[in-house]
């Protein structure tokens, strides 16, 4: 799929190359022959008004000079006088076909291919003048313009191509890493969703046979009840990390007391870090706003106390704290005791269905969705989320823009 898109990028582009260098080239010769031929013309005419008149060189008004002659021709037709440098014109066979060709044409302008010539032709009551000059030169300027056009257009196209092809890669590798991580999330979703189906389909099985007894189909039954259970938490996990991803980036938050979140998020994780031996240590400034929507940021408050919870080493302790940190900007963060998260590991536990330890994580019933749809919310808050572990204790810090 990336390699089609890739290649309808490069011919899209290289169509619209292609149109705008022939439209390009095209209107540069239309006016170049245009300018030449309207040269030429006026020339002609300045001369038909003194036909046998020599010129002066640097002569004022004379935008350019190509070889002519003038034919004078009589009432009737009859040949009175000739004139010009340029030409042969003792070859009266040759001057009585132009004058053939000239008036057998109503046109007073007008090019005899056969001799690459242009006549203009002016009447007047008495006379006939005819004056005629060669389109050689012209014919040879348009004929190189043209080939330089090729040339210039060729050498152009191949590199539009080449830059067409780099640009490529760039605009669509956004698209490439998406359809990777959508591709690595469904395989790691029905990974995740295959161990309690094959749990559930096994503890099924054994309480449809008549070899045990009541006891053991109650056993069956309850693990059924577990694995569904945690297949119903891994789908619940997927639909929020769905809704962060498709929501309206340019939604309009309202203004939340985060001061007050923060602690209100405390209250109910407080008798499970009581049940479990654990110390929860609170400092939180009052009086911090920001703008926000009040249920995702209480969702973030609840993936990294859970976190806090599951993770801690044994009568470890956790701290939460809320201050301001920098101009503007407030700054969460949730730490803990418990074994060291390794360096290279700090940036991957975001990604979605990662775990440090996953026979623990497994354990503790985590998917390795929590902290994805916390850094989602977040990033939509316009702020950022990070981890930080050292001597023992695992940090996670959440910074915001104060309102």
């Amino acid at each position: 799929m990336i390699r089609k898109l890739r290649l309808k990028f490069i011919l899209i582009n290289m169509s619209i190359v292609t149109i705008m260098l022939c439209v390009i080239f095209g209107l540069v010769m239309h006016f170049t022959r245009a300018s030449l031929e309207q040269e030429s013309i006026n020339m002609m005419k300045k001369l038909v008004t003194r036909p046998f008149q020599l010129g002066m060189p640097n002569e004022p008004g004379e935008s350019v000079r190509l070889p002519y002659f003038v034919i004078q021709l009589g009432h009737h037709g009859e040949l009175v006088a000739t004139g010009g440098g340029y030409y042969d014109l003792t070859d009266r066979e040759f001057l009585d076909n132009l004058i053939r060709i000239t008036f057998s044409s109503p046109r007073a302008f007008a090019v005899i291919e056969e001799y690459n010539l242009r006549y203009y032709r002016f009447d007047t009551p008495v006379n006939h003048f005819v004056v005629y000059s060669d389109i050689s030169s012209e014919r040879a300027t348009l004929n190189n313009m043209r080939r330089s056009c090729f040339i210039i257009g060729g050498v152009s196209f191949f590199m539009f191509l080449g830059i067409s092809i780099m640009l490529s890669r760039w605009a669509v590798k956004p698209v490439d890493v998406a359809w990777k991580q959508q591709k690595q999330f469904v395989a790691d979703a029905s990974h995740e969703l295959k161990t309690p189906l094959t749990v559930i389909m096994t503890n099924a099985e054994l309480a449809q046979s008549p070899e045990f007894d009541d006891m053991s189909r109650q056993k069956f039954i309850g693990s059924i009840l577990t694995m569904a259970r945690q297949m119903r938490g891994l789908i619940e996990q997927m639909l929020e990390l769905a809704k962060a991803d498709s929501a309206d980036s340019g939604e309009v938050y309202e203004t939340v007391d985060f001061s007050k979140l923060v602690s209100d998020a405390l209250l109910p994780f407080e008798p499970v870090f009581f049940e479990k031996g654990l110390s929860l240590n609170a400092r939180i400034d009052s009086n911090i706003k920001v703008a926000g929507d009040e249920g995702q940021l209480c969702q973030v408050m609840d993936v990294l106390l859970d976190n806090a919870q599951k993770y801690s080493r044994e009568g470890g302790a956790t701290w939460v704290s809320l201050k301001k940190h920098r101009k503007g900007r407030c700054l969460l963060t949730v730490a803990n005791e418990g074994e060291s998260i390794p360096p290279e590991n700090l940036r991957n536990i975001f990604k979605r269905f990662y775990r440090v330890d996953k026979a623990r994580s497994r354990a503790a019933g985590s998917f390795g969705l929590g902290l994805s749809i916390a850094e989602s919310i977040v990033t939509r808050h316009r702020g950022k989320i990070w981890a930080e572990s050292a001597d023992g204790v695992n940090s996670f810090y959440v910074e915001l823009p104060c309102s």
